[in-house]
């Protein structure tokens, strides 16, 4: 478990962009729950909702606050959701336990013009990795795929003609997302011209995006390209999942229906979609406030 444990604050801190203080409390409350699974012998890929309530249950007797348990909670179903997505088990078996009644927080979205200020850095560039990160950068926005999905994604997964990439997602589930003309033409030029400098003769290679020596890109890599170009142009908090937010906003905002919003970001459920119309209210309100002479 412990491993596991600590793939898991990797991804905290280098993929969601976690702060150390909150990583270390997410270490304190993972410490807890190991040290209860070893005292009653469960394996943490086997706990039952039972035996997982009565680990909250001692933690109450601990006389610790709401605040505390309900951090803890989110804490270790957060770590679950990791074990999950990474296919470390086969199931979740926190999934139906309830999060804590806290106000979601809404991600962090691109306006439309942040995203052609990102895009336009590469305008001038015509070297080798520009020509890639611009790529990628394209087609987070075009299809809103998540950063697994685009560093696992293969040339065999693209369809130009159709303009359509077939997407593994969650769960191994595929999905079909099209993209438009623009992410088409980078794409052709990027496969036409600069993907097969990245080969290396001793080690072929079907996955789409490449580093100097011929390996996939990993999710750490995007993550420190997608914070670099982002700094640059002055977003200091972007991710490769903003892009993918902003992806979902735009389109709910120009009026896109929820549930086909729902199946290009391969989401299971309507419910984790619907943060989106939450967004949608919150800019309304921004606008409103600043527009109306009684705002």
């Amino acid at each position: 478990m412990q491993d596991k444990i600590k793939e898991f604050f990797n991804y905290l801190k280098i993929e969601r962009g976690l702060s150390a203080n909150t990583v270390v409390s997410y270490g304190y409350d993972l410490s807890k729950y190991k040290k209860f699974l070893e005292k009653k012998g469960i394996s943490f890929k086997r706990i039952s909702e039972d035996s997982f309530f009565s680990f909250l249950e001692e933690l109450k007797k601990e006389s610790l606050s709401e605040v505390s348990i309900s951090r803890t909670l989110a804490a270790i179903k957060s770590f679950y959701k990791f074990l999950f997505s990474e296919d470390y088990i086969s199931s979740n078996p926190l999934i139906n336990v309830a999060s804590p009644k806290l106000w979601k927080k809404l991600p962090a979205v691109l306006s439309k013009k942040e995203v052609e200020d990102l895009l336009s850095l590469f305008e001038k560039r015509k070297d080798l990795f520009a020509a890639r990160n611009l790529t990628i950068l394209e087609l987070l926005y075009a299809t809103g795929m998540r950063a697994s999905e685009i560093v696992n994604l293969k040339v065999s997964d693209l369809h130009l003609e159709g303009s359509y990439v077939r997407i593994i997602g969650k769960g191994r589930k595929e999905r079909i997302v099209p993209f438009g003309d623009t992410a088409k033409t980078i794409l052709s030029s990027y496969l036409k011209y600069w993907r097969e400098r990245f080969i290396r003769k001793d080690r072929p290679t079907n996955i789409l995006f490449l580093t100097r020596l011929g390996k996939g890109l990993s999710r750490q890599i995007l993550w420190k390209m997608v914070k670099k170009y982002g700094t640059l142009t002055g977003l200091s908090k972007i991710k490769p999942h903003t892009l993918r937010h902003s992806f979902a906003t735009h389109l709910l905002e120009g009026g896109a229906d929820l549930r086909a919003i729902q199946e290009l970001l391969g989401h299971s459920s309507i419910s984790t979609t619907q943060i989106y119309t939450h967004i949608e209210k919150s800019r309304l309100k921004e606008i409103h406030h600043r527009y109306h002479p009684r705002g």
